[in-house]
């Protein structure tokens, strides 16, 4: 059961990393400040970047005593994801109207210590399958 919830809840993550991704390129394809949904980049960080950072942590601790390398290889690709996100918006930098106060190091380390984080628990959760 908790391996099943675990599952679900990882498949959550990369769906909405997907849709993440797929209103970011809409919006960067545009001129317009968000992509197909209604959502501007903190509106849409928070809604799908914040969850998809949590819930595969969760996933793991939830069935962190029963093995399953399906489970450890989705945590590493919402990671990867995560990752591969944080490197897009990286070599793509923000128009001047986006910019904001907050150091951009603080930013990008909000992305990609969970997603080592995410990586390092897939790894161990396929190790002990």
């Amino acid at each position: 059961m908790a391996l099943t919830v675990s599952l679900i809840l990882a498949g959550i993550a990369i769906g909405l990393l997907s849709l993440y991704a797929a209103d970011v390129a809409v919006a960067m394809s545009s001129d317009s400040d968000h992509g197909f949904l209604p959502l501007d980049h903190m509106q849409r960080g928070m809604g799908l970047g914040g969850p998809a950072l949590i819930l595969p942590i969760i996933a793991f601790f939830i069935s962190r005593k029963e093995p399953s390398k399906g489970l450890g290889i989705m945590i590493i690709i919402s990671g990867i994801l995560i990752i591969l996100g944080g490197v897009v918006v990286l070599a793509n930098p923000a128009p001047a109207a986006e910019t904001s106060d907050r150091d951009p190091m603080a930013s990008m380390a909000m992305m990609f210590v969970p997603a080592a984080i995410q990586l390092a628990l897939g790894g161990i959760k396929i190790s002990k399958s």
